[in-house]
């Protein structure tokens, strides 16, 4: 019942794509979430998770993935793997997710819940978010989970030149949230979503957590 209200939620906030509402569906949240908020797993809206970060508000998921235009054949770039709430979405509409995460705490507890959902076309890396995964480029698709300060040109560049990148932009509380979208001829146009608020981007690795 819950889970239908916030799918129902969702599409009224312009979260249309059926591909999109069902990958939603089909990912319990409740498991990404922190057993202090667990009854508020269904809740349209961010919670705190280990390491100072956040599960994102399921809007702002649906909304991110929807402006990827993902396609099956999709290899995606994810730029925060966080909980690995995201990244479990991304993994059911694309062929192949490679996300990033600078905090390891983080990317084995995600990797424990992939392994629990079964999902097996993820692939992890504990690693500097702001260099991307070169080795891999180019991607069809790149999604920032954070707040990069300036136009993000590195993983730009990591795109394929029709590819499209969504991401955060902006170093105060409260960011843009960009679609970028390649011309075929190395150029990219851009168009501003709305905005949003996300923990910001951070250059490096965590040593501690």
């Amino acid at each position: 019942m819950r889970l239908a209200k916030l799918v129902l939620g969702l599409r009224s906030q312009g979260v249309t794509d059926p591909a999109v509402l069902t990958a939603i569906e089909r990912t319990p949240r409740d498991l990404f979430t922190p057993d202090l908020f667990k009854d508020r797993s269904w809740e349209d809206s961010a919670l705190p998770i280990a390491c100072g970060q956040t599960i994102s508000q399921p809007y702002i998921v649906g909304l991110m993935t929807q402006a990827l235009t993902l396609e099956p054949r999709s290899r995606v770039l994810e730029i925060g793997t966080g909980s690995g709430y995201q990244t479990s979405v991304l993994s059911r509409l694309s062929r192949l997710v490679y996300t990033v995460e600078r905090y390891r705490t983080l990317l084995r507890a995600a990797e424990a819940r992939f392994e629990a959902l079964q999902i097996t076309n993820v692939i992890t890396r504990f690693g500097d978010g702001f260099l991307g995964w070169g080795e891999q480029a180019p991607f069809d698709r790149i999604l920032i989970t954070a707040a990069a300060p300036d136009e993000p040109i590195v993983l730009l560049r990591q795109l394929k030149p029709s590819g499209v990148l969504v991401a955060p932009v902006g170093k105060g509380p409260v960011q843009e949230l960009r679609r970028y979208a390649g011309d075929g001829q190395g150029g990219f146009s851009m168009d501003v979503l709305c905005e949003v608020r996300f923990v910001p981007l951070l250059e490096g690795v965590a040593r501690e957590l």
